[in-house]
Order: C-alpha cells, then sequence, then structure tokens
C-alpha cells in the first residue's frame, strides 16, 4: 500500500513539475519562439484551461473503469503530450501542447485523492492523501528549481524532457504498484451530475477558488516583492522558491494533522486565519532582507496546510460522486490560480506596489473564511431541518 501511495505521489510531482516550471523559464522560451513574454504567458493559462475542462470531462469518461486503469490512461496521456511539448516549434503548436497537458491534470487528482484515502488505514485517510499532493510540493521544492536551472542554462526543451522522464516513472509505478481497484463510480455520469443540486458542493468550490486565489496573488509576484522591495538580487529568487517549496512540503502535512484533530472545515477556518494574519505581516516585512525570506517560509507553510482539509471536505460533501466533486475542487484549484494573480496585479498597476498584492490575497483568503462559516450554518440548518423532519430521512 505504501508504494501504491509513492505511486501516485510521482504522478503529482510530474504534474506540480510541468505546472509551475513553466513560470521560470517564461523568458527562454518566448525568445527561443519569438514572441513577448506577456504572449508566452499564454501557455499558463492554456495549461490552466486544461485543468479546468479536463477534471470533470476525463472523470465522467472513466467512471466505468476500474480507478487504477484510469489513473493509468491518465499519466499516460500526461506523458505523451508533455514530451511532445518538447518538439514544438511555433507558438500555436506550444499553446494546443500546453492544453493537452492540463487536460489529465484534475482527473488524475481527483481520482487520485480518493483512491489515496481508501488504500490507507482506518483514520489516516487524510495523511494518504497528503502524502499524493506531496509529491506536488517536493515538486515546488526539488524539481521546479532543478528545471528552471536546467531550462536557464541549457534550453527550455530540457525542462520538458525531465516532466517526461517523471511521467515515464509515474506510469510505471502506477501500473506495478496500485491494485486492481473497483470502477471509479457505482452511478452512471449523469447520475453523478446529481451532486451539482448540492449548495454545499457549491460553496466548498467557491472557497477553494477565492481562498487558494489568497495564495496565488502573493505566490504570483513572489519575484518582485524578493527583488523589488527587499532589494535581493535576482539570484535570492531561486532560493526563496525553495523556502517557499520546503514550506509546502511541511505544510501539506500538517493540514492532514490538523483533519485528524479537527473536522476538515474547521481546519480550513483555522489555516485561512493564519493566511490573512501572515499575508498582512508580509506588507510590513516584506522590506527587511531576512525577514522577507523567513515570511516566504511561513506562508508558503501556511497556505499548503489547506491542500488536504479542502480535498477531505469536498470528498465528504460528494457522498455517491466522490471522484467527480474531487476532480472539480481541482478546477477550482486553477480558477483560484488565475483569478489570484489577476486581482493581485489590479492594485499594482495602480501603482500601489507589490506588497499590495500580499493585501488582496489576505482579502480573498478572508473571504474563503467566511464561506467557510456559512458551510458551518448550512449544516446545522440542515441538522434542524432533518429533526423536526425525521420522516424525511
Amino acid at each position: 500500500m505504501n508504494k501504491a501511495l509513492l505511486s501516485l505521489s510521482i504522478g503529482g510531482f510530474g504534474i506540480g513539475l510541468t505546472e509551475f516550471v513553466i513560470m521560470g523559464i517564461l523568458p527562454e522560451v518566448a525568445t527561443a519562439l519569438d514572441i513577448s513574454i506577456p504572449k508566452a504567458g499564454h501557455f499558463i493559462s492554456a495549461y490552466a484551461l486544461g485543468v479546468v475542462i479536463g477534471a470533470p470531462v476525463l472523470t465522467g469518461l472513466g467512471s466505468k473503469w476500474p480507478a487504477n486503469k484510469v489513473l493509468l490512461v491518465l499519466m499516460l496521456w500526461f506523458t505523451v503530450f508533455n514530451t511532445l511539448s518538447t518538439f514544438a516549434n511555433g507558438y500555436h503548436s506550444l499553446l494546443i501542447l500546453r492544453f493537452l497537458s492540463g487536460l489529465p491534470h484534475g482527473a488524475f487528482f481527483g481520482i487520485g485523492a480518493v483512491v489515496a484515502g481508501k488504500l490507507s488505514k482506518p483514520g489516516k485517510e487524510a495523511q494518504g492523501i497528503a502524502i499524493m499532493f506531496s509529491g506536488l510540493t517536493f515538486a515546488n521544492l526539488l524539481g521546479v528549481p532543478l528545471g528552471t536551472y536546467l531550462g536557464k542554462h541549457f534550453s527550455w526543451h530540457v525542462s520538458f524532457y525531465m516532466v517526461g522522464i517523471v511521467g515515464i516513472l509515474a506510469v510505471l509505478s502506477v501500473h506495478f504498484w496500485i491494485p486492481a481497484l473497483k470502477q471509479s463510480s457505482e452511478v452512471s455520469f449523469l447520475k453523478e451530475l446529481k451532486i451539482f443540486k448540492r449548495l454545499e458542493l457549491w460553496l466548498i468550490i467557491l472557497l477553494t477558488t477565492i481562498g487558494t486565489g489568497g495564495f496565488f496573488a502573493w505566490y504570483s509576484y513572489i519575484a518582485p516583492l524578493i527583488t523589488d522591495v527587499a532589494g535581493h538580487p535576482d539570484s535570492m529568487v531561486s532560493i526563496a522558491m525553495i523556502l517557499a517549496g520546503l514550506g509546502m512540503v511541511i505544510g501539506n502535512f500538517l493540514g492532514a494533522k490538523l483533519v485528524e484533530k479537527f473536522t476538515p472545515i474547521y481546519a480550513i477556518i483555522i489555516t485561512l486565519i493564519f493566511m490573512v494574519i501572515c499575508l498582512v505581516l508580509n506588507t510590513f516585512l516584506a522590506s527587511d532582507k531576512i525577514l522577507v525570506l523567513v515570511m516566504t517560509f511561513i506562508i508558503g507553510a501556511v497556505t499548503f496546510c489547506l491542500s488536504t482539509p479542502i480535498q477531505v471536505a469536498i470528498i465528504n460533501a460528494s457522498k455517491g460522486s466522490e471522484t467527480l466533486g474531487s476532480s472539480l475542487n481541482q478546477s477550482a484549484f486553477n480558477i483560484g490560480n488565475a483569478s489570484g494573480a489577476y486581482f493581485a496585479g489590479l492594485p499594482i498597476a495602480m501603482g500601489y506596489g507589490y506588497t499590495s498584492a500580499d493585501l488582496v490575497g489576505a482579502v480573498m483568503a478572508g473571504i474563503g473564511v467566511l464561506i467557510a462559516i456559512g458551510i458551518i450554518f448550512l449544516r446545522k440548518k440542515q441538522v434542524n431541518h432533518k429533526n423536526l423532519n425525521p420522516v424525511c430521512d
């Protein structure tokens, strides 16, 4: 069972690598393809769009297959199109390949989270999910800095070769280590769509979009925060990214512990409150060369405490259609990626400085707290309704 969880973690490593390494090598890609850096940014958007669309669609198409077979096909898809990206020779070809590379992302994490919970010991489901997501955090700690270095000093193609190699390892590990499982869903995809009638599901999706958007509001502008605000040289950005990645690794497992100690929704509230505090503090401390690095580690840790509690919360809210609900959370996460960067960029464009992005992140995290509290009140209302109408149960 440990090997099965490790195989999911390897897949998560590859997905995290391809999602984030493009940000570090964007100037090199732009230069090689003779396009502007803003235009090269479309490759990031294309991948995110693939995640948003692919999560529910591919989960639905694979619902009648054994879960282990679906995971294998998804990782094969991921490996093929990321490897083909190394041969892209123009803007349009790479744009299409980035979109196709993103399609299996949400479905893999969504189905993988459910499988990780089932393969874990009773009461340790959150830790199993955290192990899968540890691949994503280790990608930020080790894979992305290495891929960025190779892409800058040799060729951007090398970064995608690296993703392809990790993808092959993930395919082999999923094939040999994940045991035969039942089909991803026991009901038809049309019946699964009934979960969209659940208000709590929509609130959790909104919570993921806005709450994790607070993280991306900060993370999207971490480079100028380190250089322009704190006054570090450009070389320190890589160190800051490693510190953030180390924080993510630790925070991921702390989030699992919070779920075991509290309920998922209370773990989310606690984490988001700490995120608000840390982001506000960072606006005052970012000008200090030492404290900005300390806060980079702390914010990375606090924000990734969210990953497991949110994933467990949406699985619990999607009873009967867990894989679809779980994959939808990945779509929400990527919408949060785009919205956080966009909203944080507005005050920067108005001339309020890079620390204003942290305040935007704090506001988004604060709204996440309010949504989470709203979910608690909704649950209490539903319980009271059932107590008053026991015949309807």
